[in-house]
């Protein structure tokens, strides 16, 4: 029995293609409101019916990044005029700059834990995946399946015991126990895509280095690691997209020293409640790196999550 592959007609490319950027315009929205409300003054954020055409305003961004506090008129202006642009931005609700916001130290914070634990997550996760797939290991499959079952369970069910040993050992509010707790989490996910990356390189090509005098380490960094640049590239975008977003444990176990901007974005306060441009243009900020760590991998990253459709 044979088979033919029909080539789409044009009418049904156009469909899918029209599909395809309705689907792309729809998730796209609410990201593009929250880059929109970074550049409105706090009226126009909460302004009903919402406004989509409005005066931008850098309002926002220098009250992410600034600490302000409120002074008589009299006060105010015994200061004289204002020096710079984001020092008439704030006058104007009677408040001086008293220093710099704490949001800078939150986001070199995700900055340090977030690569961290990916750099950690895959480095370990390659050498346990190249064991799995080269060497027979007692009970493969089993530990395989352990590993796997460790990210099974949402993380929130164990946040209790975790918090209790973390503030036995000392770890709480800490870059480290921070990055060892998202690679432990991030690790099953590391040891599985990997696994499958390195199961489609053939074997020949180590043996015929080894044939060649190479030895194992070197046979596995100058012919495995290459190969598996891509899933290498593709499971770290993976491990720094959940240590990057991940709110649950950011909460639980830091408040100061280690906080990363998760949890610090919607505390930001404004002078008559929450400061809503100032959480979007948080938000927007926070989001650049990995867009462009994402953007940066993109081929990698397709690669990653199509490998294994079709096997030759």
């Amino acid at each position: 029995m044979s088979y033919s592959i029909t080539e789409p007609s044009n009418r049904q490319k156009w469909i899918a293609g029209g599909l395809v950027i309705a689907y792309a315009i729809l998730t796209l929205l609410p990201l593009a409101w929250i880059i929109a409300t970074g550049f409105k003054t706090p009226a126009d954020a909460i302004a009903y019916p919402p406004k989509v055409l409005f005066t931008p305003s850098l309002e926002g961004y220098v009250n992410l990044f600034t600490s302000r506090s409120r002074v008589t008129p009299e006060d105010l202006a015994a200061l004289g005029p204002p020096t710079t642009w984001y020092d008439t931005i704030v006058r104007q609700y009677g408040m001086v700059i008293t220093g710099a916001s704490r949001y800078g130290e939150r986001f070199l914070n995700s900055v340090i834990i977030g690569f961290g634990s990916t750099f950690l997550s895959v480095f370990l996760g390659t050498i346990a995946a190249y064991a799995f797939s080269r060497f027979k290991v007692p009970l493969k499959d089993d530990l395989l399946f352990f590993i796997l079952s460790t990210r099974m369970m949402p993380p929130i069910a164990v946040a209790i015991p975790i918090f209790l040993m973390y503030r036995q050992l000392g770890l709480s509010d800490t870059h480290l126990g921070m990055i060892l707790l998202y690679t432990a989490v991030n690790l099953s996910l590391s040891v599985w895509l990997l696994k499958g990356f390195i199961d489609e390189i053939p074997i020949e090509y180590e043996e015929a280095a080894l044939i060649d005098g190479y030895t194992r380490f070197q046979a596995f960094y100058k012919v495995v690691l290459p190969q598996a640049a891509t899933g290498i590239a593709s499971t770290a975008i993976f491990c720094l997209i959940f240590a990057w977003n991940e709110y649950a444990f950011a909460v639980l176990l830091t408040s100061g020293t280690a906080q990363t901007a998760p949890p610090f974005i919607p505390t930001i306060i404004g002078a008559g409640g929450k400061d809503w441009p100032a959480v979007a243009a948080g938000a927007t900020l926070f989001l650049l790196p990995i867009m462009i760590f994402t953007i940066l991998l993109r081929k990698h990253l397709l690669r990653g999550i199509t490998f294994g459709a079709v096997r030759k």
